[in-house]
Parts: C-alpha cells; structure tokens; sequence
C-alpha cells in the first residue's frame, strides 16, 4: 500500500510517496501558492498528487486549525487567504476516490518526531515550533489531544503579558507577540539594521554585542511560556521546533531557564530540538493515516 503524504503551508508544498513500510520511493517540494488563497494552494495540491503515484491513501498536513471530525479548516490567518472552511478532506476524496487524512501541522510534525524522531521514547510530551508565530501538540499516549474538535494546542496564544502587544487573534499579550522568531527578529533589528531573519540574527551576534542581550531577553520569554505549559501537562519532554533552535546550545541555555523557575517535583522534564526538519509533518502525516492517532476529536 502506498501513501502519498503533502505538507501544505503558506509558502512550500512539501511531498514524499511512502509504501506500506514507511520507505520513501519519491519526494520534492515546490512553491505552494498559499499567498494567492486557499483555491490557489488546494490546486497546486492537485498538480503535486497528480504528478505522484500509483497510491492508495492521500495523508495532508496543513497549516491552519483544522477541525479532525471532517477535515476541514476551521481557522487560517492572512498566510493563506480565504482558506478558512475549505473542507480539503471532501475536495480529496471526492475528486481521486481515495482515503484521505487531514491534520494540523504543528500536531504531525508532533507525530513525525513521535515515531521517527527525537521523541520516539516518549509516551507523553509537547511539541512547539517558534517561527512566524508559535505553534503547538499536545501528545498523550503517542496519540495527539485534540480537544473537543482537533484544534486543541494553541500554545502561541497563552497569555503571558496581559494588555500586551496585540495579537492577529484579537487579544492583547500573547505568547508568539513575544517568544516567536518573528519577535525575536524584530527585537534584533531595533539595535542591528543587518539583521534580516534569524539566521543573520546569530551570525551577527559577534559583530553586535547588544544583540546577545536580545537572545538572552528572547529565550526568557520563550522560558515563561514552557514554565507554565510544564505545570499544567507535567510532560516527561519538550520538544521544541524551527530552525532558531538548530543553533549550537541554545536548547541547553533554554533548559537551564526554565528548571530552576519549575516546582521540583515537575523538573524530570527535557528540552530537546526536533530531528526531523522539514520532513516531520510529512512523516507524522503518513503515520496519521495508518490508523487515529487524534484523541478527543
């Protein structure tokens, strides 16, 4: 049996074709179009399936809430215009005849380092991947919590400053206005013009002095947050996502903040940087349409 998993976010389309062993015969990537809309990025979706096969399943990764009952989007941001609602489930399966699985990205990428990744000896732990914004799993049992309707995991918009910055959700003092690579960047350019994005962020540390001290105020945040997710789901590991936590120690430092701020008998948690890269939402998809693996939808 093969799988064709797709990974659709805002700006990449991500592909591989598994066979029933979990091998990958085939794998790319192109631009996914998102910016133009959801239409765009479901028939760029249709172009990648129809250039990959044969297969029996379809296993999508998508940004977005989605709603787990019927694979629909149950909330976009401006990323992917007018995706809001799109029932990608329905358009799949009625338009190629197969199964198709449909889940949050953040919730497969969780999955992908569940069963191929840095937490593959974890019964129990979260996930978070700080980029654009701040996007979060919750993993009970190896099986991804949903919540009521799959959409469960909102860790980006904890409060954690109230009457803070304001947020794109409508509140004010969220977590992502403050622990997010997209603040952290932001932080680095009010004291270095150079700075574009966060790996020239971390290139100019020794050029900028003051940016260390950003790096540092940036990770206390990031640190404020995973206190209190600790404290409510005591999980056995953190896993924490995106390529800012690829750089040499920095996962090391974060741990080293947020231990000491833990009630001891919460402190046998760990922090560990995802393994997978890009490949974990594709590799958590193709697990996800195995069998269900969201629990509470």
């Amino acid at each position: 049996m093969n799988i064709l998993a797709l990974d659709l976010g805002g700006t990449v389309l991500k592909s591989a074709l598994f066979d029933g062993d979990g091998a990958i015969l085939r794998q790319g990537d192109c631009p996914s179009d998102g910016r133009l809309g959801g239409e765009a990025l479901i028939r760029r979706a249709f172009q990648v399936i129809e250039t990959n096969g044969p297969f029996d399943r379809i296993a999508v990764s998508t940004t977005g809430q989605v709603d787990e009952r019927t694979g629909s989007i149950a909330y976009a941001n401006e990323n992917v215009p007018g995706y809001n609602g799109t029932p990608v489930r329905a358009i799949l399966e009625s338009r190629y005849r197969v199964p198709v699985s449909v889940l949050n990205d953040v919730n497969a990428a969780a999955l992908g380092e569940g069963f191929h990744g840095v937490a593959k000896d974890a019964e129990d732990y979260l996930c978070l991947t700080y980029g654009t914004g701040v996007g979060g799993a919750i993993v009970i049992g190896r099986k991804v919590y949903g919540g009521s309707r799959g959409v469960a995991g909102e860790m980006g918009h904890l409060l954690t400053h109230p009457d803070g910055l304001p947020c794109a959700c409508g509140q004010r003092g969220c977590y992502e206005q403050y622990a997010s690579v997209s603040a952290l960047v932001q932080r680095a350019q009010a004291v270095d013009s150079e700075v574009r994005d966060g790996q020239t962020l971390f290139e100019r540390l020794d050029e900028n002095i003051y940016l260390g001290a950003v790096v540092g105020d940036w990770l206390k945040e990031v640190g404020h947050g995973l206190v209190t997710l600790t404290h409510i789901f005591n999980p056995s590991l953190i896993v924490v996502g995106g390529g800012v936590f690829r750089q040499r120690g920095l996962v090391e430092r974060l741990e080293a903040l947020v231990l000491p701020k833990l009630m001891t008998s919460y402190r046998q948690v760990s922090i560990k940087s995802a393994q997978l890269g890009n490949m974990a939402g594709l590799y958590g998809a193709y697990r996800a349409s195995l069998g269900s693996l969201i629990e509470g939808a």
